[in-house]
């Protein structure tokens, strides 16, 4: 989509429209093109609008007092940002809109953060598969022989092992069952993430 710069009469309110607009395209440059040129749209319809209001008043006066009253667009459009990147991190599951909405949200509560780190605990599965293909014998699922309770998920040396008499017990089934839970759980991660996003707006 075009969208036509306003034109002044002045050399110097052109520059300062110009790097006005540029700041505004860089604070959002991490959304999708359509969020970048609504947001775009709405400020250049802002200040065109101001403009023609004050028509009577000095050209370069007028537009850096309406820029001053819109503020910053690295301040005032990092709420906003924030917001349209969760959006669009919950609708495409795509995990760097994901990690780049959280870490834009971190000053947004608490919640944000703990979500940051129910993520970063997926790693943890991603390296034990790595760590599985590599080290077989000292990675996997391991419990206590001749008992029910879960012992270790992770790496054990030989020597533990045998002092907690532990046996792994899914053999080469652990690299799938480490794929599926790490797919299962990204997706109800993501799926609560929609969910507190759902609630804030009501």
């Amino acid at each position: 989509m075009k969208i036509e710069a306003i034109q002044f009469e002045q050399k110097a309110s052109q520059r300062i429209y110009n790097d006005y607009m540029k700041r505004i395209k860089k604070a959002t440059n991490s959304l999708s093109k359509d969020n970048q040129d609504d947001i775009y749209m709405e400020f250049n319809s802002h200040i065109f609008e101001a403009i023609q209001y004050k028509n009577n008043t000095n050209e370069i006066d007028s537009l850096l007092d309406i820029i001053e009253k819109l503020g910053a667009p690295e301040e005032v459009l990092k709420p906003l940002v924030a917001d349209k990147k969760l959006e669009q991190a919950t609708r495409t599951f795509n995990p760097v809109h994901v990690f780049r909405a959280l870490i834009l949200n971190f000053t947004n509560g608490i919640s944000y953060v703990i979500f940051f780190i129910l993520y970063l605990f997926l790693f943890g599965f991603v390296f034990l598969i790595f760590a599985k293909i590599f080290n077989p014998e000292h990675v996997g699922l391991f419990i206590k022989e001749h008992s029910a309770s879960i012992f270790v998920l992770g790496m054990m040396s030989p020597e533990d092992k045998l002092h907690s008499n532990a046996v792994e017990i899914l053999g080469n089934w652990f690299i799938p069952v480490m794929i599926l839970s790490t797919f299962l759980f990204y997706f109800l991660i993501t799926l609560l993430l929609k969910f507190k996003k759902s609630i804030n707006q009501k």
